[in-house]
């Protein structure tokens, strides 16, 4: 069977099941099939690439998957967050584009910090983004992570086995108490926590089947999760560390109120790449 043929066809079905990013999706997998880039797939289906039964079989099924709203990243294995390639599936949540705006302001305020060492921390890390992104681009600061899913902590161990190199430590435990040898010393906390009031329906489907409810409920109105960050970061920085905290683009002004109300300087909402309303930082 032709490639061209099997990759047009999986684009319309794609198409017509409302999939934004049909002929994406379909290049894409054709590609991590194949083991080529998304241009390597466009160049071999100009060509006239054919596929072995048993290319074609896998192919199908890979196909079928994403036609049922399966994320493109659980059917590969693979999500690409920043200079990182993080291993993901059911269990963990998927890293989104919009948090690496985020990390890049994590990433700032730990570069601005004037120590040999700085200290930074990711509250709930879930595949170890922000953390091995802090970690991996600030490769003079020490990077903690703590995550509290039993069933997300073995692709978090995964990543961070793969970026063994960087100096990152990660434990499985609750954000709310984590970490409390080191309060009081840390520069930067960073976190992305789940902050979907629980009578929200997620936009997305693939993200109200797929992602895991631990990761993107945070009580009823959201904020549950959100103020336990701030309590834990207020006890674990030193005067004058930073706080980067993501939220949902309806969020900001409820956010800047909170952490405004815990006592915290400097709070200034950011908007992401799109225009949209997506972290806060402050100030200790």
């Amino acid at each position: 069977m032709l490639l061209r043929e099997l990759v047009v066809h999986a684009t319309e079905r794609f198409k017509e099941s409302g999939i934004d990013s049909a002929e994406v999706d379909a290049q894409l997998l054709a590609g991590h099939l194949l083991g080529l880039s998304r241009g390597e797939v466009q160049s071999e289906m100009i060509r006239g690439a054919e596929l072995s039964e048993a290319q074609a079989e896998k192919l199908t099924e890979m196909f079928g998957r994403r036609l049922l709203r399966e994320p493109l990243q659980h059917i590969t294995g693979v999500a690409y967050f920043r200079n990182l390639e993080l291993a993901v599936g059911r269990g963990v949540f998927t890293p989104r584009p919009e948090t690496e705006f985020v990390a890049q302001l994590a990433i700032d305020a730990l570069n601005a910090v004037k120590s040999e060492a700085p200290i930074a921390i990711d509250l709930g890390t879930g595949s170890g983004a922000i953390a091995l992104a802090m970690a991996t681009e600030v490769i003079h600061a020490r990077v903690f992570a703590v995550e509290k899913s039993k069933e997300a902590f073995p692709f978090t161990q995964q990543n961070f086995q793969k970026y063994s190199d960087a100096a990152v430590t990660l434990v499985l435990g609750d954000l709310a108490d984590a970490f409390q040898e080191l309060d009081g010393t840390v520069s930067v906390v960073a976190s992305n926590p789940p902050y979907i009031p629980l009578d929200a329906v997620p936009r997305d489907i693939e993200v109200k089947l797929h992602d895991p409810q631990i990761a993107l409920y945070g009580g009823a109105d959201g904020m549950q999760v959100m103020r336990l960050v701030s309590q834990s970061a207020k006890r674990l920085l030193l005067p004058g560390g930073s706080l980067v905290v993501e939220h949902a683009d309806s969020q900001g002004q409820q956010v800047c109120e909170l952490l405004l109300a815990d006592g915290w300087n400097n709070v200034l909402s950011h908007k992401d790449l799109t225009g949209r309303d997506r972290a806060v930082t402050a100030t200790k």
